[in-house]
């Protein structure tokens, strides 16, 4: 159904295509997603000690104020992350800020943390109960005077009701907050929340969601920072404000973070450097071009636990889980795996 309408989704500008699709979700107007494999064991798997039914998640950015979790969950999601939010409502850069590359099967967004502010999205957390695996994604606001404060914010705010929470160090669309790549700042700011989660008598785990565009130096600094404060997962990556060469679409020179096909590879090969110096000690989360089941046997090959995707479901549409379980069975049962796991950093890139 989704290739018949997708021809008519895309006449629309994509930041009204996306409404459409949470007010859709929101008042079940999706469509019922048969999932022939719910269940099989094949994809079963744990994250943060809870049982997962699969290690597909969507990535922050499709709900970015908690609005549709629950029907994420239904659409075979194995685990949800909302976000990103910020501490105050904020409106983002100015429109339009979201273009669509069909021909390059990619996005580019420059949305800016768009969201309706902490209080706003906790409290419909509280008042619907989530049915999965839930994570949030924080940052700071745009003006504010006390990024590191910022992040303390959101942590005291959602540590009772997410079951992560993930650290955005790595949105190209806030200025400057790549900075926190460096491993001073960002050993400080890792410190401080590690300090209020004593404070607050809080064992939630703490994700850190990297750039796509660091070096090999940064991916070894970045490591040495996420072990010595005890970091549980990595999400490898958000999106690239470089990668541009070999888009075909006009609208490649935009300003703002490419996401989808186009950094499948480097996302993937990035996934591999962490792998490689991390050895297991610290979960990998792969984004970047996750959109069949090849795509995500090559991230789960070159090292990462789960994968998470956001573009791949805009050009895939809803059933996008179901597709690729359905795909990456095949290449599993090849292989004689029982789960996929076993595969799991088999491949070591150059």
């Amino acid at each position: 159904m989704f290739s018949n309408l997708r021809s008519l989704i895309f006449k629309l500008d994509p930041e009204t295509a996306h409404s459409l699709a949470i007010k859709s979700l929101k008042f079940n107007f999706a469509p019922n997603i048969l999932d022939e494999d719910k269940n099989n064991p094949l994809f079963k798997t744990k994250l943060f000690n809870r049982n997962l039914e699969n290690p597909i998640g969507i990535a922050a950015g499709f709900d970015k104020n908690a609005e549709v979790y629950n029907s994420l969950f239904k659409l075979g999601f194995g685990f949800v992350e909302v976000g990103t939010v910020t501490p105050l409502q904020q409106y983002g850069n100015p429109k339009p800020r979201v273009f669509r590359l069909v021909e390059d099967e990619a996005l580019i967004n420059r949305l800016g943390f768009n969201n309706f502010g902490s209080k706003n999205v906790l409290d419909r957390i509280k008042s619907k109960k989530q049915i999965g695996l839930l994570g949030v994604n924080i940052g700071p606001n745009k003006d504010t005077k006390d990024r590191n404060g910022d992040y303390i914010e959101c942590l005291k705010t959602f540590c009772e009701v997410a079951d992560y929470i993930t650290i955005n160090i790595s949105s190209p669309n806030t200025e400057d907050l790549r900075s926190f790549h460096d491993e001073f700042k960002l050993d400080e700011l890792l410190k401080a929340i590690d300090k209020e989660k004593k404070i607050l008598n809080s064992s939630i785990p703490i994700v850190v969601k990297v750039s796509p565009d660091i070096s090999d130096q940064d991916v070894s600094k970045i490591s040495d920072v996420l072990l010595d404060n005890n970091i549980e997962a990595i999400i490898i990556s958000n999106t690239s404000d470089s990668t541009r060469d070999r888009l075909s679409n006009i609208l490649k020179h935009q300003r703002g973070g490419l996401s989808g096909k186009p950094i499948e590879e480097k996302s993937t090969s990035l996934i591999n450097k962490f792998y490689n110096i991390l050895e297991g000690r610290i979960k990998i989360i792969g984004v970047g071009g996750v959109d069949s089941g090849m795509s995500a046997y090559k991230k789960f090959l070159a090292g990462a636990d789960y994968v998470q995707l956001y573009t791949g479901m805009v050009y895939r549409g809803p059933n996008v889980v179901g597709i690729i379980k359905k795909e990456l069975k095949e290449l599993l049962l090849k292989d004689g795996v029982k789960n996929f796991t076993e595969i799991i950093g088999k491949k070591r890139q150059s």
